[in-house]
């Protein structure tokens, strides 16, 4: 199994993703965050979208399917949170799996930004779709679920094999690595931090990333280990400690 993977900026901070599967030529978007850019992608590469995979309902996330839906063929696939707002054609849930061409794609559960969030896996090329539940150095807001879900859904993504690429749905790097270096002093962390800074002025993006490097340096996901969380508690109760400074963060 291979699968080709176009990544381009959008909207404000957004990035878009067409995928395709070189067996078939089966061509997927991941989201639709602007379906004007999402179709002159398709439309450059020659790729006919042929499917639409929601990660959760969010605007910026689902907000283009009508407009897919209507120029092309695609069926627009997603959790069921995505029903209430926009167009759906299939509903998946946790443990499904999406037969994309030759490549399953695999339904993996990661509530807590929306109740419904899901990500999408493909195991066979090593490759996360994850939305706005894991970003480089940073996690998603937690709008409609509980720091208690956010912590499972992150931790289920980490168990995933080190060395799977993961895509972020967002360019929010900069930010969330100026934030971890505030509250984690290791080297590894002061290291990656400058190699984003670096890579930002060059107008670089920083996503895709992987489960390696988010486990070495990601702050939500050494919660446990750092100083702002030096007391005895859970590794739910460390992870929302340090999600709430994150938000109230302004440096």
């Amino acid at each position: 199994m291979t699968v080709q993977v176009h990544q381009f900026p959008c909207l404000d901070d957004n990035y878009g993703f067409l995928i395709r599967d070189e067996d078939t030529g089966a061509v997927a978007c991941i989201d639709t965050p602007d379906a004007d850019a999402i179709l002159a992608e398709a439309a450059n590469l020659g790729w006919d979208i042929g499917f639409i995979l929601n990660t959760h309902w969010h605007p910026d996330h689902a907000g283009g399917n009508a407009a897919i839906r209507a120029a092309t063929s695609a069926q627009a696939i997603g959790p069921s949170e995505v029903e209430a707002h926009f167009p759906i054609d299939r509903v998946v849930d946790d443990g499904d799996v999406i037969e994309f061409g030759e490549t399953p794609i695999r339904v993996i559960d990661s509530g807590g930004h929306t109740l419904g969030h899901v990500v999408l896996y493909l195991e066979g090329d090593g490759l996360l779709f994850a939305g706005d539940t894991l970003f480089p150095m940073g996690c998603g807001r937690i709008f409609e679920g509980t720091a208690e879900q956010m912590w499972a859904s992150i931790s289920r993504i980490a168990a995933l094999p080190a060395d799977t690429v993961v895509y972020s749905a967002h360019e929010y790097t900069l930010g969330n690595a100026s934030f971890a270096l505030s509250i984690d002093d290791s080297p590894a962390v002061a290291e990656r931090y400058a190699q984003i800074v670096e890579a930002r002025r060059l107008g670089a993006a920083t996503v895709p990333t992987t489960i390696a490097m988010e486990v070495a340096t990601n702050p939500f996901l050494r919660a446990q280990s750092l100083s702002i969380n030096s007391g005895e508690q859970s590794a739910a109760a460390a992870f929302a400690r340090v999600r709430a400074a994150k938000d109230n963060f302004r440096g």
